[in-house]
């Protein structure tokens, strides 16, 4: 059976409770296999896929991700929105440890990542002024506050690369540019989730203030840990929230990013691109 949702599991959230009728799905791509086997189930009644964004044990690093595959492997399930689940540091006084913060912005300091699936004979320019579905957003942001968690419903999330954390030069100048929050890994899902027509939105975990705050000025893995643990917990239950409220159509525009943003001509486009990217572009360019 498809699935209707994906959630991607980020640090401390390797596996969700009150999912039914599981099945390990392993699946490989054209760009290589993803973190792990997705976890489909059924969950407040929709059927949903589990991924864990880092592997099991958590052995995979954000740089090492292999960002496509993991979203072409909800293309392929089926999946047309997205809840991911991220930890990040605030650089912010107001968006304090264990609050949740749903992004609006992305801001890019990542490196040589790839986070596109075209190339190889096709070329697409996707709109991405707004990287993230409003809808979906709209609807987490809800369901934060259904479950009694402190949540921020704008934010611009900056990617860095790590895996060091930051150094207090780096956390200030993010400040002054009017940041809000920072992690290593979102920006690439959601730019490859808008190219797989995917709705796609971050429940951030606050676990820390990075290293700009005068009394938080060292941020280590024991600290972002004990609030992981705090964390995970209350990214699940908002996360069942908003499955259980979602609607069953989308009313955004997802759906058709890739409407205009195709450039290559049909006629131009490789046969094995089309056979490949099928599950993405098969309604714009079907293979004979």
């Amino acid at each position: 059976m498809e699935c209707e949702i994906g959630i991607i599991g980020g640090s401390g959230l390797y596996d969700m409770e009150g999912l039914a009728d599981r099945r390990e799905v392993t699946l490989d791509t054209p760009f290589g296999a993803p973190s792990g086997p997705y976890v489909t189930a059924t969950l407040r009644g929709r059927r949903v896929a589990f991924l864990a964004r880092h592997g099991a044990g958590h052995r995979i690093l954000p740089g090492e991700l292999n960002f496509r595959a993991n979203i072409f492997g909800f293309k392929r399930l089926g999946v047309e929105r997205i809840l991911s689940a991220s930890a990040v540091g605030s650089l912010r006084e107001d968006y304090k440890p264990l609050d949740i913060v749903v992004p609006d912005q992305f801001f890019d300091r990542t490196t040589g990542r790839v986070s596109t699936f075209f190339g190889g004979g096709i070329a697409a320019h996707v709109g991405f002024a707004h990287p993230v579905c409003g809808e979906l957003a709209a609807l987490a942001v809800a369901s934060a506050q259904a479950v009694g968690a402190t949540v921020h419903g704008t934010g611009t999330y900056v990617c860095m690369e790590g895996p060091a954390f930051s150094t207090l030069a780096e956390s200030t100048a993010y400040r002054a540019w009017g940041f809000d929050i920072i992690g290593m890994t979102n920006l690439q899902e959601a730019k490859l989730a808008r190219e797989a027509e995917i709705c796609y939105t971050t429940i951030a975990l606050v676990t820390d203030y990075d290293c700009w705050h005068p009394e938080h000025d060292s941020v280590t893995v024991e600290m972002i840990i004990a609030n992981l643990v705090e964390n995970a917990s209350t990214a699940q239950r908002i996360i069942a929230e908003a499955v259980g409220r979602m609607p069953a159509a989308r009313g955004c525009r997802c759906g058709r990013a890739l409407e205009h943003a195709i450039i290559t001509r049909p006629e131009h486009v490789p046969d094995a691109v089309k056979r490949a990217l099928a599950p993405i572009i098969g309604k714009y360019f079907p293979t004979s």
